[in-house]
C-alpha cells in the first residue's frame, strides 16, 4: 500500500515537471545565508540561582538550482548547548500552487509548533511546540494551494515517525503521516486543522490538533488545542492547550520602533515521549513512563523591536509555573524571570 503511495506520487510529480519545463529562467540561483541568534538570561526566585544561555544559533542556506527545483540546509550550533541538523531538503514546485519536498524539515502539524525562531512570541516556546508535539522528522510532502470560497491551504506527507534521529538504522512498516489544512479568512483570520501519526518505539501515537488566530491591526490573538492518543490506551491521553495575545505599539523618538505588551496562557497533562524505559534508561522490557508532569503556566511581558517585527527584539518574559506537585518540576520548568535578545540576518 505504501508502494502505491510513492508510485503515485512519483508519476504525478513528473507530468507536472514536463508539463512546466517551459517556465522562465529569469531566476537568480545565488544562495542566499540566514542566521537567528538567541542569547538570554534566566532567574528563578525559587532556587534564587540564574544562567546565562545561547539558546540559538541558526545558520542556513537556501536557493534555486532550477526555475521549480530549490533547496535548503539548516544547523543549529547550539540547540541547548548541542550542535544540531535542523533542515535539509529538496523542493520541486512544478507550479505556483503545488510542491513536492523529500528530506528532513518542520512536519505540517500545528501552529506554533511550526513558527522559527525569529517568529515566537515568547523567549520560550509553548507546551505545545516543545514538549508535545513532534516538530521534525525525515520523510516527503506535497502542498497545493487552492480556492474554495476563500484561499486554502493543504499538505501532507509520509514519514518515518521516529523525529530527526537513528535515520540510518530505522526501518518501519509503518505509514506515518501527518496532514495540515489552512483556511486564510478575509479580515485576518486563519483556521489551521492537522493530524499527525509516529510511533517513535513501539506504539503508535496520534495527535490531532486545532487552532485558529486573529493578525491585523497591530493585535495578534491565538488558541489551539492538541490531544495526543497512545494507541491500545498504553499511556492516557494528553490534552494541551496555548493561548495568548499581543499588541503592537509603534513608538516614535526612540531607539525602538514598537513596544508589543504581550499574555499567554498554556497547559499540559501528564506526558510520555513514547518510548519504554526500565530503571530511567530507555529499555524495550520497560514501560511507558511520565516524562513530563501536568502543569500550566502563565506568561506576561513585553517585546521591544529595534526595526521591523522579528528582526531585531528584545523579549522581556515572567513566567509563573503552576503544578500539582512542586517535587514534580523539572530544574528549567520553575517560575522564572527571562530576558532574551533575537537577532535575524
Amino acid at each position: 500500500m505504501k508502494k502505491n503511495y510513492l508510485f503515485a506520487l512519483f508519476f504525478t510529480l513528473c507530468f507536472c515537471v514536463d508539463a512546466t519545463a517551459q517556465k522562465s529562467d529569469s531566476i537568480v540561483y545565488k544562495p542566499e545565508v540566514h542566521g537567528v541568534i538567541r542569547g538570554k538570561y534566566e532567574y528563578q526566585p525559587e532556587d534564587k540561582a540564574g544562567r546565562f544561555e545561547v539558546r540559538s544559533a541558526r545558520l542556513s542556506i537556501d536557493g534555486k538550482v532550477t526555475p521549480i527545483v530549490a533547496y535548503k540546509a539548516e544547523i543549529d550550533l547550539s540547540d541547548e548547548g548541542k550542535i544540531k541538523m535542523l533542515d535539509a531538503y529538496t523542493s520541486i514546485s512544478p507550479s505556483e500552487q503545488l510542491r513536492f519536498t523529500i528530506g528532513q524539515m518542520r512536519v505540517p502539524f500545528t501552529i506554533d509548533a511550526h513558527r522559527s525562531p525569529d517568529k515566537q512570541y515568547f523567549a520560550n516556546r509553548s507546551f505545545i511546540a516543545k514538549q508535545v508535539a513532534n516538530v521534525r522528522d525525515v520523510g516527503l510532502t506535497a502542498g497545493y494551494d487552492f480556492v474554495a470560497g476563500i484561499p486554502m491551504r493543504i499538505e501532507a506527507g509520509i514519514f518515518n515517525g521516529s523525529g530527526i534521529t537513528n535515520q540510518q538504522d530505522f526501518w518501519t512498516k509503518q505509514i506515518n503521516f501527518s496532514t495540515k489544512l489552512q483556511a486564510f479568512i478575509p479580515g485576518g483570520w486563519n483556521v489551521t486543522l492537522s493530524a499527525q501519526k509516529i510511533k517513535p518505539d513501539h506504539h503508535t501515537i496520534m495527535m490531532y490538533d486545532a487552532g485558529m488566530f486573529y493578525h491585523a491591526h497591530g493585535l495578534h490573538a491565538e488558541v489551539e488545542y492538541l490531544i495526543k492518543h497512545y494507541a491500545n490506551n498504553v499511556f492516557q491521553n494528553v490534552h494541551a492547550l496555548d493561548a495568548f495575545m499581543s499588541y503592537d505599539i509603534p513608538l516614535k523618538k526612540s531607539m525602538f520602533t514598537k513596544v508589543s505588551p504581550l499574555l499567554r496562557y498554556d497547559y499540559m497533562g501528564d506526558h510520555s515521549d513514547g518510548y519504554k524505559y526500565l530503571n530511567g534508561v530507555i529499555n524495550d522490557a520497560g514501560s511507558l513512563i511520565i516524562n513530563d508532569h501536568k502543569r500550566s503556566r502563565i506568561t506576561t511581558g513585553a517585546t521591544f523591536s529595534f526595526n521591523k517585527p522579528f528582526i531585531s527584539d528584545i523579549r522581556l518574559n515572567y513566567e509563573k509555573y503552576f503544578y500539582d506537585n512542586n517535587a514534580f518540576a523539572k530544574p528549567s520548568e520553575k517560575t522564572k524571570f527571562v530576558i532574551e535578545v533575537m537577532t535575524k540576518f
